[in-house]
């Protein structure tokens, strides 16, 4: 039986703040948990999610960068994280000259597509074979995260609980309409992921209803408390479902990702036969 494809996620949101890079980590945390083969791409300069999965900025001897701006292979600058089944493309501060770099150089916007698509014939790629990728994107909409919503079948939003929240999210999806209009056809929303809920805030339950009743199922049922010990646990270099599984915030992540196994299962139930 031929493996099916790696499921590409851009986990995307140009608002900062919103706990992006904190879904990245513990949402491929929790799908390696559960038996998933993960690649964790950080595209963000800040490098943020390599700094999270334990990679200290000393030992990026290559990243994303070399990828986008010479072409090497994904293969050649992944390294393994702590977590088993979940691998890391790391990112550096060199990201943040990509756009001048690259200039006007014809499809300049699919450089990570074709290196995701030459992942199935790097011989040096062990094992079965990823079964997901997510890529963490920057706090920005411009050629980083372009490339990213380029290579994706779909963007996955965290959407922090707050009032802003939806007007931010409007430039997104008008973003993601004009990627699948010029770049990528097949990009969609895969869904909303409700971050930094706060229960005892009656905004939170204000921005959840309103989100809600606008996006209906596209809206994830699990939703992602504040949490101190999610918090905490990037400066130990580690996701939180590592630092401290048992915390209410390492929970609702576990919970997101068999929530998101759930809706891919769905999905490929429902897609008509090749």
């Amino acid at each position: 039986m031929k493996a099916r494809p790696p499921r590409v996620l851009a986990i995307a949101n140009q608002k900062g703040g919103v706990g992006k890079t904190t879904t990245a980590i513990n949402l491929g945390t929790g799908l390696a948990a559960v038996g998933e083969r993960v690649l964790l791409i950080d595209i963000d300069p800040q490098g943020n999610a390599s700094t999270g999965l334990g990679l200290p900025r000393s030992a990026r001897s290559s990243s994303i960068y070399d990828v986008l701006i010479s072409e090497a292979p994904l293969s050649a600058v992944t390294v393994e994280s702590s977590v088993p089944g979940l691998d890391l493309v790391p990112a550096d501060a060199d990201l943040s000259g990509v756009e001048i770099e690259l200039g006007s150089q014809p499809r300049r916007s699919f450089r990570l597509r074709n290196a995701i698509a030459g992942l199935s014939s790097a011989s040096a790629q062990p094992g079965p074979g990823y079964t997901y990728i997510l890529i963490d994107c920057p706090p920005s909409l411009n050629l980083l995260t372009v490339n990213a919503m380029t290579a994706a079948d779909a963007v996955l939003v965290p959407l922090q609980c707050e009032f802003f929240a939806l007007e931010g999210l409007t430039q997104l999806l008008r973003t993601v309409e004009l990627v699948r209009g010029s770049l990528n056809p097949k990009l969609e929303i895969q869904g909303l992921v409700l971050t930094m809920y706060d229960r005892r805030n009656s905004l939170s339950s204000q921005v959840e209803q309103d989100v809600r009743a606008h996006f209906g199922e596209k809206v994830y049922k699990t939703v992602i408390p504040r949490n101190v010990r999610v918090s905490e646990a990037p400066s130990f270099g580690k996701p939180a479902l590592v630092y401290d599984i048992n915390c209410t915030g390492s929970k609702a992540y576990m919970r997101l990702a068999s929530e998101l196994i759930g809706r891919e299962r769905d999905r490929r139930a429902a897609a008509p036969a090749a």
